[in-house]
């Protein structure tokens, strides 16, 4: 794979390690695949800490997208860059159509763990490939999942890739993670990403020009590490955690938004 493919099993271990210990995330198909895909790690890509922040992140964008479902039953679900992440099969919301989009090396990968369904589908797609885009199917709503994917697009990027959805949807709700500037300038010299090879991250600090051109409105921030999930942790490691991935000084480094259509 290539380098920022590679990324991908920095939140695979860590849902696998986590699903292992019985805690925030039940995910069998992470443990199955790690066993069989992973590889070791240095520094702190192999850090538990780490391991629970990834679980975390994936638990609420899983909560946000049975929100979502139960709220439009219809719609379709693009999880944009997937990896091999085993959300369609992890909530328990019914859906209509769900794809999973990734480079083609990555559902290459995925095609070895995953069956397709009725509704749910595996596709080639590059996010900055406007052609691509424009193919996926229609439905008058479309809930986009974007995690652990923006950093690796420039602003320019991202920007037409909201666009197609735009031109594409009449309606729209996106919970996408993003770093700051300051985020991604300070990523260069300590993220557990540059352990893959890559060392060109991409951060967003003003977000009404992103959307600039679209019916997207921002609607919301989310914590990625609420507390009733960090309860989850034994009490010795609680504090530490808090240390590490809360407070406003996470914040100057990650965010994580919800964005829909103006109505």
């Amino acid at each position: 794979m290539k380098n920022v493919s590679r990324t991908l099993f920095i939140p695979l271990y860590g849902k696998a390690r986590v699903s292992r210990q019985g805690i925030i995330l039940h995910d069998p198909d992470a443990e199955r695949i790690w066993a069989a895909e992973g590889f070791p790690f240095r520094g702190r890509a192999k850090s538990k800490w780490l391991a629970y922040n990834m679980a975390m992140r994936a638990r609420v964008f899983d909560d946000w997208t049975e929100a979502q479902l139960k709220k439009h039953p219809d719609a379709l679900v693009l999880h944009a860059g997937c990896g091999l992440d085993s959300r369609a099969f992890r909530i328990r919301q019914p859906y209509r159509e769900w794809i999973d989009g990734d480079l083609a090396e990555v559902i290459a990968v995925r095609r070895q763990y995953f069956d397709e369904t009725a509704t749910y589908h595996m596709q080639a797609l590059d996010v900055t490939d406007t052609v691509q885009l424009e193919a996926l199917p229609q439905s008058p709503v479309c809930i986009v999942v974007m995690e652990g994917l923006s950093m690796y697009l420039t602003t320019e990027q991202l920007h037409t890739f909201l666009q197609v959805l735009h031109r594409k949807y009449p309606e729209i709700h996106i919970l996408m993670d993003i770093y700051t500037e300051f985020g991604a300038r300070a990523s260069r010299h300590a993220n557990p990403v540059n352990e893959t090879g890559v060392t060109q991250l991409y951060g967003i600090d003003d977000i009404d020009s992103l959307l600039k051109g679209t019916s997207l409105r921002f609607k919301a921030e989310y914590m990625f590490t609420p507390d009733h999930l960090i309860r989850e942790l034994k009490p010795a490691e609680r504090v530490l955690f808090h240390l590490l991935f809360t407070g406003g000084m996470y914040r100057r480094i990650y965010r994580l938004l919800e964005m829909e259509s103006a109505s």
